[in-house]
């Protein structure tokens, strides 16, 4: 994650059902469905004005943390989510085994 993402808490916007971080009045966002003890990313989007600069992976990076430090596990349906795991390895611990394409990871 960049640097200048470090400090940017990362919202839980419930009525929006999704994980945000906001930056100069811009956002970068993954949108989520709550199951239990699992929760299923679905769509990461980031506002025109954060294209490129490295806020979709951040938001992605701090929403994996706050599922990891909550013991919940991930269904990771957003394409761009998926490719982060694949990239870092580390995160399949907390995807659920059950989640289809686990193996693919």
């Amino acid at each position: 994650m960049k640097t200048e993402y470090i400090d940017i808490p990362l919202v839980k916007n419930e009525e929006k059902k999704r994980f945000e971080i906001e930056i100069d009045g811009h956002f970068a966002f993954i949108d989520y469905k709550e199951s239990g003890d699992k929760i299923a990313l679905i769509h990461t989007e980031t506002d025109p004005e954060l294209a490129g600069k490295g806020a979709a992976a951040a938001v992605v990076e701090k929403t994996l943390h706050y599922l990891d430090d909550n013991n919940i596990s991930l269904l990771p349906f957003c394409p761009y989510v998926f490719a982060y795991i694949k990239k870092h390895p580390e995160w399949k611990r907390i995807v659920s085994p059950t989640f289809n394409g686990y193996d693919k990871l």
